[in-house]
């Protein structure tokens, strides 16, 4: 098999045929119809074989059989195979999901967990970023002395947050950030006041709402891990605890 076909054969195998099925299935498209004689010339698919699988992509409705002497098969358009692998995969996946709900474990009786989760790596950090930032409905504050983490999304989430009305304040001593603000006047760009020597590990802290807060911090190789809480009693009171001290002087609304 050429290296697109090895391809091809494994994407199948992922939609859920077995080898043998994506080999002959793709030798009859090849073929335009053929009988298990003609596919097995161009496969290494056993003619004996062949039958079997057949039969198989007939009962999945990816070809049809003619009943001749000898009997030849004739695979469904690939638009009409595409239909149908996409609903089986969805088929499968709701089968999958819908069970997860049954036996995900809820919160019993009046029990409370304080959740707080760890994230590591630049990427997964700028998603959990924008997930806390876009969730706001009152209040967003947003600070970081590193440029580079103040991505296009978490600009366009903070802009988009304070058009629709939460009050958006960016903290940073770094003028590269406040100056990517700067032409955004539904956003409050703060200058913290000076307090001691910068942290060279502190990376950035995004609280919304009052009761939920992300804190990351760099390594010496440039990877970053963050902690976040959301709607738990550690988020609020952490957040208090900041917002008291001289490191995020900025006012609640």
């Amino acid at each position: 098999m050429s290296g697109g076909e090895t391809e091809a054969v494994d994407a199948f195998e992922d939609l859920g045929l077995t080898s043998y099925e994506a080999k002959v299935f793709i030798a009859l498209h090849r073929l335009g119809a053929g009988t298990a004689r003609d596919v097995a010339d161009i496969t290494d698919v056993p003619r004996s074989q062949v039958y079997s699988v057949a039969e198989s992509l007939e009962s999945q409705g990816l070809l049809e059989v003619q009943q001749s002497n000898p009997i030849r098969y004739r695979p469904v358009s690939v638009d009409e195979a595409r239909e149908t692998l996409r609903a089986r995969f969805e088929r499968e996946q709701d089968r999958a999901f819908e069970y997860v709900e049954t036996v995900k474990r809820e919160p019993a009786g009046e029990e409370t967990q304080e959740d707080i989760w760890t994230v590591r790596g630049r990427d997964r950090v700028d998603d959990r970023t924008v997930d806390i930032l876009s969730q706001a409905d009152e209040r967003i504050v947003f600070g970081t002395r590193l440029p580079e983490l103040v991505t296009d999304t978490i600009e366009r989430t903070l802009v988009e947050r304070a058009e629709a009305g939460v009050t958006v304040v960016v903290v940073s001593r770094t003028t590269a950030v406040r100056d990517r603000f700067a032409d955004h006047d539904v956003i409050t760009v703060e200058n913290p006041p000076a307090h001691g020597t910068e942290d060279q590990r502190s990376g950035r802290i995004a609280i919304a709402d009052d009761d939920s807060i992300l804190l990351s911090v760099v390594g010496d190789e440039g990877s970053e891990t963050a902690i976040w809480s959301s709607g738990s009693l550690f988020a609020s009171v952490l957040i208090q605890l900041i917002e008291a001290s001289d490191e995020l002087a900025v006012e609640s609304s």
